[in-house]
Order: C-alpha cells, then sequence, then structure tokens
C-alpha cells in the first residue's frame, strides 16, 4: 500500500460509472466465474484500492481488467489499472516512476504475460461485438522517452543478466489463457508461414477481415512463451510475436482502433528486442509514428523515429534505413518542413539504391520495394504541397512511377497511390485527370476492408470543394458521399476513437 491514491484506477473507475459497493460484488461475482469462489472483495476493500493505493493479490487485477474491459468496450489491462503485475511475492519490479506513468516499457521479463493479456482481452471484445473506445494514445514523446535506454541496451547482456523471477517459469495465475508446452521448430516453420498468409491477406484487403484471426494467433503464440525452449527456438518464437504484434498493430490501425494499435506496437517493440532483433524493435516503432502522422501528430512522429533509427543497432540494413527515412519525410512533409523533407527523401533514394542484396532481407521488409518508395516518395510530396502547392508535380511524378509498378495484388498500397495522383492532380489545378484517378480509387476500394483508405480520400474529397461548378467533378463528389461508409464519420485528429 503506497497511501497514496491510484489515480489511473480512480479514472477508470468514475469512466465505469459504479459505486464502491457495485464493483464489490462484480469483483467477487467475475472471480466465481474464472474459477475463485472463495474470493470476498466488501466495498472497504474497493476504497483502499482507489484512495490508499492498496495493490490486491491475484486473481483480482486481472479481474478487474475483465470487467473494466466489458464495460468500457476497450482493452483495459493490469497496467492501466496501475497495479504491478505479481509473480512471487515481492520478485517482480516495479518499473513505474514520475517519468514512467504508464509502466511502458515494463520489466523484459514481462512481455510474455503482457502480450497473453492484451491479446486475451482483444478476443473477448471482439467476440462480445464490442468495440476498442474511448482510450487516448500516448504522446509520441512519452513513448520516446519510457522507451530510449531500454531500446539502447544489449538484449544478449540483458538475457545473460540474473533473472529474480523467470517469467517463463511463473505462478500459472500469469498466464491463465494457455497450457505451456514445448513445441518444436516445425511447428515455428507453419507459425512463420502463417504470418506471410496474414501479411499477404493484409496488403491485399486491408486489416478488418482478418485482424481478430491475427490477434488469436498472437495470443496463443503468447501462451507458447511461458514455456522456455532452447535459445535458437525461443528467439524465432519472439520473432513470430514481433512479426504478428504488428500485424495485428497495423491491422488496428487500418480499422479505427488507435490506441489499440499503438498498445501492439509497443509490444511488438518488446518481442523484437525479446528476440535479439532490435531493427524489428526499430521497425515496430516506426509503425507507431506512421500512426502518428495519419492522426496529424507529425512532431510526436519525428520523436519515435529517432529512437526508432537510433535503436535499430548498427546491423540494421540500407533498405530498412531507407524506408525510415520515408516515414520520417513523411513526418516532415506534414509540418511544411519542405528543405528537411527533400533532403531525407535524397537520403533515403541513396540508401535504397546502396542496398548491394547481398544479405537476405528479413521477411518483413521483402514488402518494400521499388513502387513502396516512390509511393512514400507520392506521399511526402502530396502532404507537402498543401503547404507548397508546386510540390504537387513531384507528387504526380512518383505517384505515376509507382502505380507503374504496382501488379502484385497489394491493392491498398495502389489505392494510396491513386489518391495521392488525385490530390496533387486537384492541387496543381488539373481536374481531369484528378476525376480520373478518384475514380480508380473509388472503384477499388470496396474490395478492401480498411479505414485508412476512406480516411485519405476524406482528405482528397476536401480538395474537390474548389471545383463545385464543375460538372464531372460535381458527380465525383455525390459519387464519393453515397460510397462513404456511415461508420466512417470524421474521426477526432487528436487520438481518439
Amino acid at each position: 500500500m503506497t497511501g497514496e491514491p491510484n489515480t489511473r484506477l480512480a479514472d477508470l473507475f468514475g469512466l465505469a460509472g459504479w459505486s464502491k459497493g457495485e464493483l464489490a460484488r462484480l469483483v467477487n461475482r467475475q472471480a466465481a466465474a474464472m474459477g475463485h469462489p472463495q474470493l470476498a472483495t466488501d466495498t472497504s476493500r474497493v476504497r483502499r484500492w482507489i484512495d490508499m493505493g492498496e495493490t490486491p493479490r491475484d486473481p483480482v487485477p486481472r479481474v478487474l481488467a475483465a470487467l473494466f474491459t466489458e464495460r468500457l468496450g476497450r482493452v483495459v489491462t493490469i497496467e492501466d489499472l496501475g497495479f504491478v503485475r505479481h509473480g512471487r511475492a515481492g520478485k517482480r519490479r516495479d518499473v513505474r516512476n514520475t517519468d514512467n506513468p504508464d509502466g511502458l516499457p515494463w520489466a523484459p521479463e514481462r512481455t510474455a504475460a503482457v502480450l497473453t493479456e492484451f491479446t486475451g482481452m482483444d478476443l473477448m471484445l471482439n467476440r462480445r461485438g464490442l468495440v476498442g473506445a474511448g482510450a487516448a494514445l500516448a504522446a509520441g514523446s512519452a513513448l520516446t522517452s519510457a522507451m530510449h535506454d531500454w531500446l539502447h541496451t544489449d538484449p544478449a547482456l540483458a538475457a545473460d543478466a540474473p533473472r529474480l523471477d523467470d517469467p517463463l517459469h511463473a505462478d500459472p495465475a500469469g498466464f491463465d489463457r494457455y497450457e505451456a508446452a514445448p513445441i518444436g521448430s516445425q511447428e515455428i516453420e507453419a507459425l512463420e508461414r502463417s504470418v506471410e498468409v496474414f501479411r499477404a491477406w493484409d496488403a491485399a484487403r486491408g486489416g478488418g477481415l482478418q485482424r481478430k484471426a491475427v490477434v488469436g494467433q498472437l495470443n496463443e503464440v503468447g501462451g507458447m512463451l511461458a514455456y522456455r525452449h532452447p535459445d535458437h527456438l525461443q528467439r524465432r518464437l519472439w520473432g513470430v510475436a514481433a512479426n504478428l504484434a504488428v500485424l495485428a498493430g497495423w491491422m488496428s490501425h487500418d480499422v479505427g482502433l488507435e490506441p489499440t494499435a499503438q498498445k501492439y506496437f509497443v509490444i511488438a517493440a518488446h518481442a523484437a528486442r525479446e528476440g535479439g532483433d532490435r531493427p524489428r524493435a526499430g521497425e515496430a516503432l516506426s509503425r507507431a509514428a506512421r500512426q502518428m502522422v495519419h492522426l496529424g501528430r507529425p512532431d510526436e512522429a519525428l520523436d519515435l523515429m529517432k529512437l526508432a533509427r537510433s535503436g535499430s543497432g548498427e546491423e540494421i540494413l540500407p533498405r530498412t534505413q531507407a524506408m525510415l527515412h520515408t516515414i520520417e519525410a513523411w513526418a516532415q512533409a506534414s509540418m511544411g518542413r519542405g528543405q528537411a523533407m527533400r533532403r531525407t527523401l535524397g537520403e533515403a533514394e541513396e540508401l535504397f539504391v546502396s542496398d548491394k542484396a547481398d544479405v537476405p532481407l528479413p521477411s518483413w521488409m521483402q514488402t518494400f520495394r521499388s513502387e513502396d518508395l516512390y509511393g512514400m516518395q507520392a506521399l511526402a510530396y502530396r502532404t507537402l504541397a498543401e503547404h507548397e502547392p508546386a510540390a504537387a508535380r513531384q507528387a504526380q511524378y512518383f505517384a505515376q512511377k509507382a502505380l507503374a509498378l504496382r501488379n502484385d495484388g497489394r491493392q491498398r498500397s495502389k489505392i494510396f497511390d491513386y489518391l495521392s495522383m488525385a490530390s496533387a492532380c486537384f492541387i496543381a489545378d488539373d481536374p481531369e485527370q484528378a476525376d480520373r484517378y478518384a475514380r480508380l480509387a473509388l472503384m477499388s476500394m470496396g474490395e478492401t476492408s480498411s479505414q485508412r483508405t476512406w480516411d485519405r480520400l476524406r482528405e482528397m474529397y476536401r480538395l474537390t470543394g474548389q471545383y463545385a461548378g464543375y460538372s464531372k467533378i460535381e458527380d465525383l463528389r455525390e459519387e464519393i458521399q453515397l460510397a462513404m461508409p456511415k461508420s466512417t464519420a470524421k474521426r477526432s485528429r487528436r487520438g481518439q476513437v
């Protein structure tokens, strides 16, 4: 007991709208349903949790997390409640402090438990038809500050350090969703193949249709990590976890579940580093940066990109560095920093062509090809054109180059290129060409399940307003209004969902 109020629990308690007596009764009922009929929580105990900072014993934190998740319709974890995850008494270290109120990063030994708990809660929301809502994104600067020292430590040295409590042999209460058992290389190969299937589906069809399957697979992998395998297998299993967590985050972002997406990106960075793959950890954080730019927070994206680039280690390949540069350039373009953007894109081009392909690309980088470089350049110039209209011509040039190479079934990327081209044409006062590419995008969007494409279409639609008297564009505007899903009413650009 700290003697200080648990402000995080108090805030969530206020949002839930329960009385302390109601919460005590719900805890007892939920605990009994989870196999703990002996629990007897009362109003005074709930008051001590909230007002005095008392941390309840297992299984109460997990019970509370489940209750708040269902009540609020978004994933609420033990950390979100302001509690430190307990294994054996007194042996887990508290990583929270005044500079790190969110417990990010958590102690390395907690990654498997956090992963399993978060995915389990996410699946519960899926099963009950709820949606993640009402949570806010953590600021990019806060994530950067919390993760900087952790990401820059040597994973090999961290792995050799003595552990007070090995989570892979932790108390069963921490891993109640999976019966830990050993697996072999064949099973891991099958998991790695499944990642490729999910990744291809996401690129072709968007994140909405397979998100639940990816989260479920990640939950299973989290349970597998509860068993200590030989190091070479354990590293591969962490790699699978990192890849699935990135996909779960990207799919969540694709359908507008922004705080959920951010948590998956952080989980992915932790998993990658647990497996000793610092470039993968950096790439996971770069996804969070792209998310920030999309949500209109480019300054925070730049904070994350500094960490992603510096924390990726010396083994990072030139093509990976090029990809990271394009994201940074997009953030710079969003802030109207044309000179910096052009310099960063120039560096990206140099890095991309310097890749001699003498080292095999990791699986997660094999989809960043020439057309993807061109597509990001088009997006950056199209974004800069909001500040410098002359940049629209360069956006058209790169979008055309990207589209000429798009023949691999990645439909969502092609839609984004169409929209970059259409937007650039509108800014360049070429409504005829703009109409053509806008219609190509609109024609393709019904085949995907991606809210991001509708967000980007909405940005382009705004540019059509200056052609209100142009009959062809009037028809286009009407078609867009009819096609726009009713559920995609304009979302806040402040990170709420």
